[in-house]
């Protein structure tokens, strides 16, 4: 599986932070479009799944720079300067029988029906409740929160093309001015990066939250997770039949949502950092998003 480097398409470039600013996506051929509702597969079932090995192999411990004006430092209420950081990827992939796909971003913010929210940082629209991210301590089972606060679904790196049945399409994080086509091929995931914003716990204690000591760790990844029935009102949009908890859209399976991988914080990293991708080099400017 392909890690692919993120990007906003030429329409969304306007909509993206100055200094969170993205590249431009691959250029378009004639069997390589995007945002194409005819491609849409609706017929079965999509089954998103977390991709254990992304995780374990993409992680790293290091203190880093994070500027005032960075996204993930104003939503994810962190202080800015020298933290200490971990960051890690996280893909989703799609092992479904039909693609990931709610409909227009902009038409369910309109709707408030709290699918969507409008990142003011980002100046576009982020779906609500697509996954979390915990930190647990293996000993004592104490969690800690990361500091991603927004997710677009996009199709970023092709996963089993054996499934797949149409080149990436889902490319459109929508905005004020723009509907967004925002979701997942089936045979296709969603990969962010340990580079990308907002992709780290802080363990020094900068985000108001204890500081994490060195030991053993538990990175856990939930995606579409699982959210109690609000009161008498039950589930909003979709409900467990298994467990009679919430989700934000249907799945085949709810039971496949959860990865956890086990890591090590030591008691010293430095600018060079620690875990399988200490010797990357990550831009300070948090320049690719999504």
């Amino acid at each position: 599986m392909r890690l692919a480097a993120l990007a906003c398409v030429a329409a969304l470039l306007a909509a993206c932070a100055p200094n969170e600013q993205s590249s431009l996506a691959p250029t378009a051929s004639p069997n390589f479009a995007y945002n194409d509702p005819t491609r849409v597969d609706l017929v079965g079932l999509p089954d998103l799944i977390v991709d254990g090995p992304s995780t374990q192999q993409h992680w790293v411990v290091r203190n880093e720079k994070l500027a005032e004006n960075f996204c993930s430092v104003i939503e994810g209420g962190v202080q800015p300067g020298l933290r200490r950081l971990l960051r890690f990827t996280v893909t989703t992939p799609n092992v479904g029988d039909a693609d990931v796909f709610i409909g227009s971003p902009l038409d369910h913010y309109n709707a408030n029906d709290g699918l969507y929210e409008l990142s003011t940082c980002h100046n576009h629209f982020h779906f609500k409740n697509y996954a979390t991210y915990k930190l647990i301590d293996a000993a004592t089972g104490k969690v800690w929160k990361a500091a991603k606060r927004g997710f677009c679904m996009l199709d970023t790196d092709p996963y089993d093309q054996k499934i797949a049945t149409a080149p990436r399409n889902f490319w459109n994080c929508g905005s004020l001015t723009g509907d967004g086509f925002q979701g997942i091929s089936k045979g296709w995931s969603d990969t962010y990066t340990f580079k990308l914003g907002g992709q780290y716990f802080v363990l020094d204690g900068g985000d108001g939250q204890p500081v994490v000591p060195p030991g053993n760790y538990i990175i856990q990844v939930e995606v579409n997770p699982a959210y109690a029935p609000v009161g008498k009102q039950g589930c909003p949009r979709v409900t467990d039949p298994a467990t009679g908890l919430c989700h934000q859209f249907t799945e085949s399976s709810y039971a496949n949502n959860t990865t956890s991988v086990a890591i090590t914080i030591p008691i010293n990293s430095g600018r060079t950092g620690y875990g399988p991708e200490k010797d990357s080099a990550i831009e300070t400017t948090e320049s690719v998003e999504h």
